[in-house]
């Protein structure tokens, strides 16, 4: 961009020098600002949607459909008194220098189902029906290639969470058999969790082609209702003009990835595939509820995902898909990984 302009203009001696380079210099803050790397400097807004479904390994069992819609905020579009939040934060104030905050909110909801959905009453030896309706508040920070995250996340469990009437909405939409054990699922209780992520983008490799690849491990701990449990891992991208992101987004309790993107050039993309080992300490929907009395199995405690997948952007629309394969989560479950598929899209303006 500076050589196009140095390719125009005639320098006319020292100081007119030195005025066009400050003048380069602006000019050029100001038409990054106006194109796909704005968010860099002033921040964005961000619209994104995920919807997770068994549909896509041919299944129709266990974890079988999440969705999940947010809003995200970031840079100097994050609320003053969500930056004073983060003042109180012990891991966003241990620099001297400030990070890029980023704040969101989602809406979302889980269904869970036994193997056979047409059988009633629901067996009491498979993985209870369950829904999960709630919202997640986030606050992050990205600062260099390091990425931290505090989420807290309000809810419900049971017929409250509409989850029966959607999947039975749905089902009569197709020709998939109508679920027989809704009657037998979790009932109604209340969830609250606190956890915490963090995600370093390092070992990045780039060519003057943009072509390029890096490696982005992450850990975490997330304690409350429906889920306590600690997770590490990792995820590899490799593409062209790789945006400024960590991964696509998940829906919860999977690492969540990024809301947002700054792209190195208008269109890019990159394949991915990832590892995350989950250690479980409680999950409601195996172990059943903590205030009453409601169907459960026996867990595993330590369950593996890989995931592989690939992404696309377009100015500030990205879009991209995730297949996912989980290891067993209860005694009883079907040997073999359980599939499923996620598609994320986002649009940030």
């Amino acid at each position: 961009m500076h050589q196009s302009y140095r390719n125009t203009i005639a320098p006319r001696g020292r100081s007119s020098n030195r005025r066009m380079r400050a003048w380069l210099a602006a000019a050029a803050l100001g038409l990054a600002a106006a194109g796909p790397t704005a968010g860099a400097e002033t921040g964005v807004d961000a619209l994104h949607f995920e919807f997770e479904n068994d549909l896509f390994a041919g299944e129709d069992r266990y974890y079988t459909n999440g969705v999940r819609i947010g809003w995200t905020r970031s840079g100097e579009k994050v609320p003053s008194w969500l930056r004073s939040v983060a003042d109180f934060l012990p891991y966003f104030v241990e620099r001297e220098e400030r990070g890029r905050l980023k704040s969101a909110i989602h809406l979302g909801q889980n269904m869970y189902t036994p193997e056979d959905i047409e059988r009633s009453p629901a067996d009491p030896d498979d993985r209870p029906y369950a829904g999960w309706l709630y919202l997640n508040f986030s606050l992050a920070e990205e600062h260099g290639d390091r990425l931290d995250r505090l989420q807290v996340t309000l809810g419900t469990v049971g017929p409250a969470s509409l989850a029966d009437r959607t999947q039975k909405e749905v089902h009569s939409w197709s020709s998939a058999p109508q679920p027989q054990g809704w009657d037998d699922q979790i009932g109604n209780e209340p969830t609250l969790m606190v956890g915490y992520e963090r995600q370093l983008r390092g070992y990045t490799r780039h060519a003057a082609s943009g072509w390029g690849w890096d490696l982005t491990p992450h850990w975490g701990t997330t304690v409350g209702s429906p889920f306590t449990f600690a997770n590490a891992g990792a995820i590899m991208r490799a593409g062209r003009n790789l945006p400024r992101d960590y991964g696509p987004t998940r829906v919860n309790p999977a690492l969540s990835g990024s809301h947002t993107f700054e792209p190195t050039s208008r269109v890019g993309g990159y394949f991915f595939a990832g590892v995350d080992t989950r250690l479980m300490a409680y999950d409601l929907f195996l172990d059943g509820p903590l205030f009453r009395d409601g169907p459960s199995v026996d867990k595993h405690p330590l369950v593996g995902e890989l995931t592989a997948g690939a992404v696309f952007h377009v100015g500030g629309v990205r879009v991209g898909y995730t297949h996912v394969w989980r290891s067993r989560e209860f005694s009883g479950q079907a040997k073999g990984a359980a599939e499923f598929g996620s598609l994320h899209a986002t649009w940030q303006f």
